[in-house]
């Protein structure tokens, strides 16, 4: 079971710590727990309570009005609301309750009503990765499992899959790049969507994935000859800048574009031919003309 701060609280459901208190001791809409020291907690449900509540309260229902719905009520008018709105709030939010529950169907079934709604691209960059930025809140205060992230990633990982398998593969004469992540990396999602893109705008993928070793790369570019490489450096690798600096000695003559949260302090910069990208959004302006 999750244990919240009233902070965590505040940035997962984006109401304001002061008015969480004040509709707690004005209405009763949720009653933390204290710990031996007296401090606020609040459980799952209350998590999903208030979720529920700002997106009423954000679409026009007066907080005195949801305070005395039951939560039947509640949760037929939130169905109802994110039947007719497109928010991208909206969605997020319905993604982290069926997150939090493990709710497969539900989640699938948000997920694909939004890809038909918004298209595969949109979906990703407007929706799934703010998610994502939400579940690493969670996933930092330690109120999701491995199992909670092993469940949402696969089920995003399987959508992203079935999108590349959807596209036309380009000729072999066509531009080429490789996708890999560095020894140790596990952390593949932005790279399967960037394989995604590429393939999109036309480009042969060669996506290796997970864990590659430095070795089993160079042997790769050598037989296939990309003029792009695409990698994302999410977990601890020390020192990163000696990391950079073995990829562009060893590809001096390939353009690399580098994400991830190791990368983010090089935001927007290049190091010699490698190119930092924050988002799939800034890599497709990089690699489009």
């Amino acid at each position: 079971m999750g244990k919240y701060s009233i902070k965590e609280l505040e940035k997962l459901s984006g109401i304001k710590a002061h008015t969480i208190r004040i509709w707690e001791k004005r209405h009763k809409l949720i009653q933390p727990s204290r710990t031996d020291t007296n401090i606020r907690f609040y459980s799952d449900d209350d998590l999903k309570k208030i979720i529920n509540v700002s997106l009423l309260n954000n679409n026009g229902i007066k907080i005195s009005r949801i305070a005395d719905m039951t939560l039947d009520e509640m949760n037929r008018k939130v169905l109802e609301i994110s039947e007719i709105r497109n928010d991208s709030s909206v969605y997020i939010d319905q993604l982290i309750l069926a997150m939090i529950d493990m709710e497969e169907e539900i989640f699938e079934k948000i997920l694909g009503t939004i890809i038909l709604r918004h298209g595969f691209e949109k979906t990703i960059t407007e929706i799934i990765y703010p998610f994502l930025e939400k579940i690493g809140i969670l996933w930092q205060a330690h109120n999701i499992t491995p199992a909670h992230e092993h469940f949402i990633s696969n089920l995003i990982r399987q959508k992203i899959i079935v999108a590349i398998d959807g596209l036309p593969i380009p000729a072999k004469t066509a531009r080429k790049v490789v996708l890999f992540l560095p020894e140790g990396e596990m952390h593949e999602l932005g790279l399967l969507f960037y394989s995604y893109l590429m393939r999109m705008i036309g480009y042969r993928t060669y996506y290796l994935g997970q864990n590659v070793p430095h070795d089993d790369l160079i042997s790769v570019v050598k037989t296939h000859q990309p003029e792009i490489l695409i990698t994302s450096v999410t977990s601890p690798i020390d020192p990163i800048d000696q990391y950079l600096q073995r990829l562009t000695k060893d590809f001096s003559s390939i353009r690399i574009f580098a994400s991830g949260m190791q990368i983010a302090r090089y935001k927007g910069l290049k190091v010699n031919n490698i190119q930092t990208f924050s988002t799939a959004l800034e890599l497709k302006a990089f690699i489009q003309p």
